[in-house]
């Protein structure tokens, strides 16, 4: 699959409203927009949280209508654009192994697919995901699935799952500010071709919050970018690969824009180790 490196996730669509019928509407606006810039990689999944005013979880409340306005907006799909969803967290926590194909099929009805084009295995608290990952490589034999990919994990998982499919992306925790606790498995999906797909990039230690983290230093590099700290937070993550891609979310159409942006800034050598002293203090 040939992708643009910058991405859209779908997480944020609701910001911080819930997402009535109207946050629907717009965000239908947003993803066509999307698309017409040239965005042809979206990440979404049916288990994302909604959020109350403030940034608070109101409680596991499904963003589920994301991927029904992925459906609305661009359905019948272009040949060229790519969804990715990820499947496993549930309610009452991680799916049994035999609860993953029920996961798959809802989001293939969501989204209004025979196949999907790539699916993530989000795993938490697994010491062997294999049978897990086993399970999704069998719906891919089906031709359920295309691609296969894992979220959330170590590098022996990816060797477990690598034993049982091939595997084209791996999404992790990622970006200025949260350490460098990934640096290993970035290193080693880039030495096998594997696409490095970073979540939290803008909001780095705030997380669920949402929102793009402050830093003095981050914006003392934007400052002399005339850019803002989103972008520059995108830029040093594009800046760690050729093998690493962004998938940012919002529910702004400036926003948008601004980030797609962010794949025209180069960072120099010095401000990128301002950036990198920071992850190193941190670790």
């Amino acid at each position: 699959m040939t992708i643009r490196r910058i991405g859209f996730g779908t997480k944020r669509l609701a910001g911080s409203t819930g997402g009535g019928p109207d946050v629907q509407d717009r965000a239908v606006e947003l993803l066509r927009r999307a698309v017409e810039l040239g965005v042809n990689h979206l990440d979404t999944a049916d288990f994302y949280p909604t959020y109350a005013e403030g940034g608070q979880t109101r409680s596991f409340e499904p963003l589920q209508w994301a991927n029904d306005v992925i459906r609305r907006a661009l359905a019948p799909y272009r040949e060229d654009l790519v969804v990715a969803t990820k499947v496993g967290p549930t309610e009452s926590g991680l799916a049994r192994p035999d609860g993953l194909p029920a996961l798959v099929e809802g989001n293939l009805r969501a989204l209004g697919l025979e196949t999907l084009d790539l699916v993530y295995l989000r795993q938490a608290g697994l010491d062997d995901v294999s049978e897990h990952f086993g399970v999704l490589a069998e719906l891919r034999a089906k031709g359920m699935i295309k691609h296969l990919g894992l979220s959330n994990v170590r590098v022996e998982h990816l060797a477990q799952a690598q034993e049982i499919a091939p595997i084209v992306a791996v999404q992790n925790r990622y970006g200025v500010g949260f350490g460098r606790v990934n640096d290993d498995i970035l290193r080693v999906c880039g030495e096998q071709g594997i696409a490095f797909v970073p979540f939290f990039a803008l909001t780095a230690a705030s997380r669920e919050v949402g929102g793009v983290s402050s830093d003095d230093s981050v914006q003392e590099v934007a400052d002399q970018h005339n850019a803002t700290p989103a972008q520059i937070r995108l830029a040093w993550t594009l800046s760690r690969g050729d093998h690493v891609l962004a998938i940012p979310g919002t529910s702004s159409p400036r926003h948008l824009e601004e980030n797609l942006a962010a794949g025209a800034i180069r960072l120099s050598p010095g401000q990128l180790a301002v950036l990198d002293s920071m992850e190193e203090a941190q670790s």
